[in-house]
């Protein structure tokens, strides 16, 4: 490794940083979040380091053998519809398969009439059909007409589209038609974004497939700006190495190639969190880790289990189908600004609108004046009220108080206090549904993993959910508030290739076949990542299939790592699908035949790893001890007296009883009255509730 590696986070309040030096030492620091410039985050934690440091913004940049960012551009673009105009040119009588959705209305609001349908990406009148046909054989069934491309072209150039998405019937098998609009496009529209669907995501499934391609489309002019943006800041400061940007599958790109893909930059953020929360893990011997990041603006829970974190692909993002695979994060409107109200029922609320970081929390004294749950931690006597982020946020108690009473105590009757208690409990409750969903809801008995604690918010909530679960053992590393951006430098690059394989295992020649086609799709991963500066020894491979039985409608993901495809070799693949059939669905069918449908390979390129940094030893907590506060654990409101804790004057050992508070630059832990904390030398607090073996 070189002189630094540095990951940025860009999150919806804050933007974290996270510089590792040569030796494995990690330091912290937090910027506001800018998101009209993105830029002047980076700019702002650039000199924090420079002050903390004494080494400036160029130095830091030139030595550092990467430089990686992480970003929620994308996923703001598509959370507020602010992305590019777009136009789409498909198969003549398919103009409306967006809106159709295949008659899907999402879980939960399937019988709901009143239910608003998606706001279309691409109006009616921009969706253009083309007369041209492939058959499920890949074979023409109708030549295409190239007037149709024309005329859209024509209609687009009119309208001021520079975002194009080309999606036709069957193209994933012949993608000919395609290829030939696309250059149709490319020479009347010579500044026009192209987003071919079966380059994109060349998988049988037409909707998922037009889908994803209008997701990119719509995407990709906003993401290429950011992108283009970010790396001329970086170079004009030195680097040395293009910025690599963290994508949702859990591994890095280049920007180039994100400019490309961006619909693979949807959930950047929170995707590096399983490789994060393994890290932490890892030297405790752990593999089975639920990691939740409470942040400021949401709460991000992934799960892992055995070491290996769930990815999903054709899903429903944010009411969008979207085919590529994605690190899966379960994503709630539950963060420190998220906002407390009384409902139309006179029943308490918390979130999904958040104060974010403009105006931010009331206590945050820049304007806000609705509670937040900052707010009402800072009330319990959990928060510091000399200041987040090491002092440099002040936090205004008073200003708190006041929001929390206008808005949630006078209205249901109570005291501010147990109104605060109150906004704690709720927004712990809307948590735990969603620690369910990955867990409970998906066959995993929580009491079987640990809790993982991440963001900033998290360590205020962290015991009280773990209670909740039956969970008995947390980890909170003190690097906490930044852990996704410290997921980001130990991550490695990860493309994924793809291809469709509409097949019968039984069928003659499938294993050659098989074998056959992924090795072409492997040979232009690894040519890609050779052409990144990757030798062929740095490069892995996964292989991974969507299998059915014949007849069914739906497919799994069948992965199967490295496994050498050969005709022998089927009768494996067959009983591994029959595992994960009943894995997922309880059972299987072994007298059924299988196909396959689709085939896939996650092609990495190792990136060398950070060293090792080990904490000094303690001599006991005592010394660390710099306050008593009263802090209220019941819904009661009552006060009960802890000592709070510098966390910066623990050492590896020292153990802290509850109740109590533990106060880091970067982010506060409260231990509740039946669980005690020990530091580990790895820097990470290790919790246990009483009477929980390790």
């Amino acid at each position: 490794m070189a002189k630094y590696r540095l990951g940025i986070d860009a999150g919806g309040t804050f933007t974290d940083f996270v510089l590792a030096d040569g030796s494995g030492q990690v330091h912290l620091f937090k910027a506001l979040s800018t998101p009209a410039d993105p830029t002047q985050a980076i700019k702002a934690g650039l000199a924090q380091m420079t002050e903390a440091l004494g080494v400036s913004a160029e130095e830091i940049v030139s030595g550092a053998d990467l430089c990686i960012n992480g970003t929620t551009v994308a996923l703001n673009a598509l959370i507020t519809h602010s992305g590019a105009p777009t136009g789409l040119i498909c198969t003549h009588g398919h103009e409306d398969s967006l809106e159709i959705r295949l008659g899907h209305k999402e879980d939960g609001y399937r019988y709901d009439a009143e239910y608003p349908p998606a706001t279309m990406l691409v109006p009616r009148y921009l969706r253009r059909g083309v007369r041209e046909r492939v058959i499920s054989t890949g074979a023409v069934h109708t030549p295409m007409n190239e007037d149709d491309v024309r005329a859209a072209c024509e209609l687009f150039l009119k309208e001021g589209i520079g975002s194009v998405a080309i999606s036709f019937v069957w193209s994933v098998l012949n993608p000919e038609h395609e290829r030939r609009a696309a250059r149709i496009v490319a020479e009347m529209m010579p500044g026009a974004l192209l987003t071919v669907g079966s380059e994109l995501y060349p998988q049988v499934r037409e909707y998922t497939r037009t889908s994803t391609a209008v997701v990119n489309a719509y995407l990709g002019p906003i993401l290429r700006q950011y992108v283009d943006a970010v790396d001329a800041y970086f170079r004009a400061l030195g680097a040395r190495n293009p910025v690599r940007f963290f994508q949702s599958n859990g591994g890095l790109a280049i920007g180039e190639v994100l400019s490309d893909r961006s619909v693979y930059a949807i959930n950047s953020g929170p995707a590096s969190a399983p490789q994060a929360g393994l890290h932490v893990a890892r030297p405790f011997g752990l593999d089975n880790i639920i990691t939740v990041d409470m942040g400021g603006t949401s709460f991000d829970i992934t799960l892992t289990k055995n070491g290996v974190s769930n990815i999903t692909k054709n899903i429903d993002f944010l009411r969008y189908r979207l085919g590529v695979p994605m690190v899966q994060v379960e994503t709630l409107g539950a963060g420190g600004g998220s906002i407390g109200a009384i409902n139309e029922l006179g029943l308490l609320q918390m979130g999904p609108e958040s104060a974010g970081a403009d105006p931010g929390p009331a206590c945050y004294g820049q304007g806000g004046t609705r509670p937040t749950v900052s707010d009402a931690n800072l009330v319990l006597g959990y928060l510091n009220p000399g200041g987040l982020i090491g002092g440099q946020l002040p936090l205004d108690v008073e200003k708190a108080r006041e929001a929390i009473r206008t808005h949630v105590a006078e209205p249901l009757g109570i005291s501010v206090e147990r109104a605060a208690y109150g906004m704690f409990t709720i927004v712990n409750n809307n948590m735990v549904n969603g620690i369910r969903r990955v867990s409970v809801e998906r066959g995993d008995d929580p009491r079987d993993f640990i809790l993982v604690g991440a963001g900033g918010a998290t360590g205020a909530h962290i015991t009280a959910l773990a209670r909740e679960m039956g969970i008995r053992r947390i980890l909170v590393p003190k690097l906490a508030s930044g852990l996704c951006a410290f997921g980001q430098i130990i991550s490695d690059v990860k493309y994924n290739y793809m291809a469709p394989f509409p097949a019968r295992l039984d069928a003659p020649g499938t294993g050659a076949a098989l074998a056959r086609t992924f090795a072409e799709i492997e040979a232009r991963g690894i040519t890609d990542l050779e052409a990144d500066g990757f030798a062929r020894k740095d490069i892995e491979i996964r292989r991974a299939l969507d299998m059915r039985y014949v007849g069914q409608v739906h497919e799994c993901t069948v992965e199967i790592g490295g496994m050498e495809i050969t005709e022998d070799s089927l009768g494996d693949l067959r009983d591994a699908f029959h595992r994960r059939h009943k894995e997922l669905y309880t059972y299987s069918e072994p007298h059924n035949a299988v196909e396959v449908v689709n085939v896939e390979s996650a092609i990495f390129g190792r990136i060398g790893k950070l060293g090792s940094f080990t904490l000094a030893a303690g001599d006991g907590p005592e010394r660390a001890i710099k306050a008593q506060r009263e802090v209220i654990l019941s819904a009661d409101g009552a006060a009960v007296t802890a000592p709070v804790y510098d966390g910066n004057l623990l050492g590896a050992g020292d153990r802290i009883e509850g109740p109590a508070v533990i106060e880091e630059d970067t982010t506060t832990i409260l231990i509740d009255a039946d669980w005690r904390a020990t530091l580990h030398e790895t820097g990470v607090y290790d919790l246990t509730a009483r009477g929980a073996a390790h």
